[in-house]
């Protein structure tokens, strides 16, 4: 990590963003014992509404780094500037996913992440939930784990999803439950189809936990720059 990312990184953290976070939704975190103080780590979390990378990112208590799609970093003057220092900031690694197979960049740029003893956070839906409910995941979090044997850690996050009949101040506080390091061994030996059920049983593991109803298919997709980040 960059002097400069880490300095702009702790400026959001505690004092543009974070705060605010705080007021906003007095976040609850649970199981912070599960995610280890240095090395490696996957953190793959459930997909409500568009603060929950911030949330999580609060969670783990360390930089988290999330894949955001290149077109976001080249916007054109002061609005460009800020957009890229604003991603940037927050953890946000650009990918060009232009030419041959859309995941393989994004899927590279993960690797690099977790290879660097970093940690890389996803939204294995690929996109916010459009009506509460869990959606199925994408593979990407479990087959960056299988190839570089980084731990994996669920996350469950409540409380997110706006509710517009209630006033911003009643609204539910906000839960990020952190599980236990999901066991990828029974899969590993399956191939591709082990990808997928182990995909399936971690998404079923999130779900259990927030208490969503379990929707075997994908969520069609929203057009917002955080959403988009995980889609591998």
């Amino acid at each position: 990590m960059s002097l400069l990312r880490a300095c702009c990184y702790r400026l959001c953290r505690h004092v543009l963003v974070g705060p605010a976070l705080y007021l906003l939704g007095r976040p609850r975190f649970v199981g912070r014992r599960h995610l280890p103080r240095g090395g490696p780590l996957i953190v793959a979390a459930n997909h409500l509404a568009v603060l929950d990378s911030f949330y999580l990112t609060l969670a783990v208590r360390r930089q988290t780094s999330f894949l955001a799609k290149q077109e976001y970093f080249e916007g054109t003057g002061i609005s460009g500037l800020i957009s890229r220092w604003f991603f940037t900031s927050v953890g946000q690694i650009p990918v060009d996913r232009q030419g041959g197979s859309s995941a393989s960049p994004a899927l590279d740029a993960a690797i690099r992440i977790v290879d660097e003893s970093r940690v890389w956070g996803i939204h294995p839906e690929g996109t916010r939930s459009p009506d509460g409910r869990m959606y199925r995941g994408r593979t990407g979090a479990v087959r960056v784990a299988m190839a570089t044997s980084a731990p994996i850690v669920p996350v469950a996050i409540t409380g997110t999803r706006p509710d517009r009949s209630v006033p911003w101040w009643r609204r539910h506080r906000v839960v990020v439950e952190i599980l236990p390091p999901f066991d990828l061994d029974p899969y590993r030996a399956a191939g591709p189809r082990g990808v997928r059920e182990a995909t399936d049983a971690l998404m079923r593991a999130i779900a259990a936990r927030t208490g969503q109803e379990y929707v075997d298919a994908y969520a069609k997709s929203w057009t917002d720059p955080i959403s988009e980040l995980d889609a591998a």
